[in-house]
């Protein structure tokens, strides 16, 4: 599933902010989704210059996610060969050349929430790589089982992996339950969450996550949505930020306030109703 975060103009925002609930979807959809401004080319696919841990650690994730939208390259053409399609044969296409779709949003492929489903590949997951020296990741990151070539990722880039590998990962099962794939009721700090949320990540998603709105038609798809849905993929994207989008990430922040902001988010409406 693709998302992409949208700017609005100013003349577009003030009329949002016109407008009730009901409006706040119709308007966006009339807008063309746009990923990011120029302006935010460096923020969004460059690097710093003197990279943090944390930096480095989100960016790694961010390739781990979607390589080609995280580093602003062309989409793989066909099937990953190293795809086990003999036991998968319902992903096909560039979707195949993404690392999650092979070891699963929560790491644990094949052990984890991908262990049936549409998913499902039989394949292990990363989280026993994970304290791994960086020096023993690569070689397997560039082996026959990753045909990832320089000029898709090049060395460095995949340096980025390696330490997301060694010191990136969260085992999600104290947070999330794996029968329901749902946020586990208690964990994490709701008024600890708001406050982060209110005073960063509502700049984009507004204070009650339906400034944004990936759904079609009368179907409604917004952040509390994906909370409730897919609290594994949303919390990757709370530590590492959406590939290819101006989004903030709050990797800097602690695990237990990213937990929080994970259980607040799950509280927010799913639908124009709530």
């Amino acid at each position: 599933m693709k998302r992409h975060h949208q700017i609005l103009p100013k003349v577009a925002l003030a009329a949002i902010l016109a407008t009730p609930n009901a409006g706040f979807t119709d308007t966006l959809r009339a807008i063309a989704p746009q990923e990011h401004g120029a302006q935010q080319q460096e923020f969004v696919h460059g690097s710093p210059q003197v990279p943090s841990k944390e930096w480095t650690l989100a960016a790694g994730g961010r390739i781990y996610d979607n390589w080609w939208e995280a580093l602003d390259r062309p989409e793989p053409d066909g099937i990953n060969p190293a795809y086990p399609v003999s036991v998968n044969d319902q992903q096909t296409g560039s979707g195949t050349w993404r690392c999650k779709e092979c070891h699963g949003w929560d790491y644990q492929g094949a052990g984890g929430i991908y262990s049936q489903g549409s998913h499902f590949t039989g394949i292990s997951g990363i989280m026993g790589m994970r304290g791994a020296p960086i020096e023993e990741i690569m070689p397997i990151l560039r082996n026959e089982s990753h045909p990832y070539t320089t000029d898709m990722i090049t060395d460095d880039e995949m340096l980025r992996v390696a330490h997301f590998v060694s010191e990136g990962l969260t085992d999600m099962r104290a947070f999330i339950d794996y029968d329901t794939r749902t946020v586990i009721a208690g964990v994490g700090d709701t008024d600890r969450g708001r406050a982060i949320f209110q005073t960063t990540c509502a700049a984009c998603h507004g204070f009650d996550g339906r400034a944004m709105d990936w759904g079609a038609g009368d179907d409604h798809n917004f952040v509390g949505t994906e909370a409730r849905e897919l609290p594994d993929e949303v919390y990757n994207k709370i530590s590492n930020a959406h590939p290819g989008a101006a989004m903030i990430n709050l990797r800097a922040f602690s695990l237990d306030d990213r937990i929080s902001v994970m259980r607040y988010i799950a509280s927010l409406p799913s639908g124009l109703d709530d």
